[in-house]
């Protein structure tokens, strides 16, 4: 008698959409013995993206907005490691894991894509010189190159020298910059408490939009709002320009302004991941278009929402905006499709509303537009964070955050910098006069770039 083979399902993606799907299937499909279910995903966490900034800015532990993917699921497989190839026809995806990438071929019956996007630079010049924020290497990354740049500029005697290492340009006045420089400027000027030989002259931060007004996401009464109160914390608003190159020394404006500065992060622009470019799948602006179950046109048992999938919105006759509260939804109706698909049961088409969206500016104060309502200053800042501790995965998690906050409103932040550096050591006969100890050489990892960044719940 023949072996009945397991319905395989694969995930690719750990992302809000990933990781959501995954728990809906958790909750159905998952305890069938005879369906398998594998979450593939480069990271072993899944990072709750909203508060990145706050990790940046040493309001929150670095790992305290990261949830381990093996505590969220306890039934779905997890393959910790890279996509490589996505190969639709003969409906298998080669993935690889550790140092040495050793690959494994998984064969699927149904493919749930949910790989997100990635940073785009737009051809910009000297972009190798920029920073993102778009992972939890990110995030550690610019907080130590902010306290790097402290720490050399306290005893920098040389105006020359120090000038570019007090000033800070963020590229995009989106929720990700806003966020961003909202961050940083209440990091750097809190900390200059403890570095007797600057002041708050010295600092220069820059916040670069091709709009009129920030937060275009939102309505331009909170957009303006908004630019008022950064201005108000002396952050530099240069609206209706882009960042034209970056240099060794200095970014160039499209309006001809040349910063002085090492410190550049670009929240400007993302494109869909670049596995989707192999794909013979019909695309729009490079994400995959599927219809209003979220399925690939011509591609049975494919499936794709996210970042990564131009989903048609029956009210407006756009695709969906690629946010978190969309993605999370969309990740929980695939995987009841899948299971509608595998028990020959009707699918339902994505239908949903946008809830609101909310943004944190710093100094207690926030914007919001909730349900079509306007929310501003301290309101929206106790909305923001009411709302997003609410969203974030496992109780373990929200009161680890809420200790974070709470000790946040007591003490300074934390000006230690996260080195991977080994100790020093040396290696010498115990009879043998000690040479000078040598530090191990172990470089700084690069930032590892997650998917799905956004800041609507």
């Amino acid at each position: 008698m023949s072996i009945k083979q397991k319905t395989r399902i694969v995930i690719l993606g750990g992302g809000f959409g990933g990781v959501y799907a995954a728990m809906e299937f958790e909750k159905s499909l998952a305890r069938d013995p005879n369906i398998e279910i594998t979450l593939v995903n480069r990271e072993n966490f899944f990072l709750f993206t909203p508060m990145l900034h706050e990790v940046a800015a040493s309001d929150l532990d670095i790992t305290h907005i990261v949830n381990p993917i093996r505590k969220l699921l306890k039934r779905v497989n997890f393959f910790h490691g890279d996509v490589e190839t996505i190969d639709l026809p003969n409906r298998t995806v080669v993935v690889s894991h550790g140092d040495t990438h050793h690959h494994h071929e998984l064969e699927y019956d149904h493919l749930v894509v949910a790989l997100g996007s990635i940073t785009n630079f737009f051809d910009l010049p000297g972009k190798e010189r920029a920073m993102t924020m778009k992972s939890l290497g990110d995030a550690i990354h610019l907080r130590n190159h902010m306290i790097s740049n402290l720490e050399e500029a306290d005893f920098e005697c040389c105006p020359f020298v120090r000038e570019p290492l007090l000033n800070f340009v963020v590229a995009g006045g989106g929720f990700a910059g806003v966020e961003t420089m909202a961050g940083m400027n209440d990091f750097l000027r809190e900390a200059l408490e403890f570095y007797p030989h600057l002041n708050e002259n010295m600092l220069r931060l820059v916040l670069v939009h091709p709009g009129k007004v920030i937060l275009p996401e939102l309505n331009e009464s909170l957009g303006a709002y908004a630019q008022k109160k950064l201005s108000e914390r002396n952050v530099e608003i240069r609206s209706n320009c882009k960042v034209k190159s970056i240099g060794e020394r200095e970014v160039e404006l499209t309006d001809g302004t040349k910063i002085v500065t090492n410190t550049v992060v670009w929240t400007a622009g993302t494109s869909p991941n670049p596995l989707l470019d192999s794909l013979p799948v019909r695309k729009d602006r490079g994400r995959m278009v599927v219809n209003q179950c979220m399925e690939v046109e011509g591609w049975p048992g494919v499936w794709a929402f996210g970042d990564c999938a131009s989903i048609p919105d029956p009210k407006t006759g756009k695709p969906f905006p690629p946010t978190a509260q969309h993605a999370i939804r969309e990740g929980k109706v695939v995987a009841q499709n899948v299971a509608a698909a595998i028990r020959g049961k009707a699918k339902r088409p994505f239908e949903f509303t946008t809830i609101g969206l909310l943004a944190a500016i710093g100094k207690r104060t926030g914007v919001a537009q909730i349900l079509g309502v306007n929310f501003s200053g301290f309101i929206a800042w106790l909305l923001w964070r009411g709302i997003y501790l609410s969203k974030l995965p496992r109780l373990e998690k929200k009161v680890r955050v809420i200790l974070d906050w709470a000790l946040d409103m007591v003490f300074t932040k934390d000006l230690v910098q996260f080195m991977t550096l080994r100790a020093p050591t040396v290696s010498h006969h115990p009879d043998e006069h000690p040479a000078p100890a040598q530090r191990a050489h172990h470089p700084t990892p690069e930032p590892v770039h997650e998917v799905m960044v956004t800041r609507s719940f």
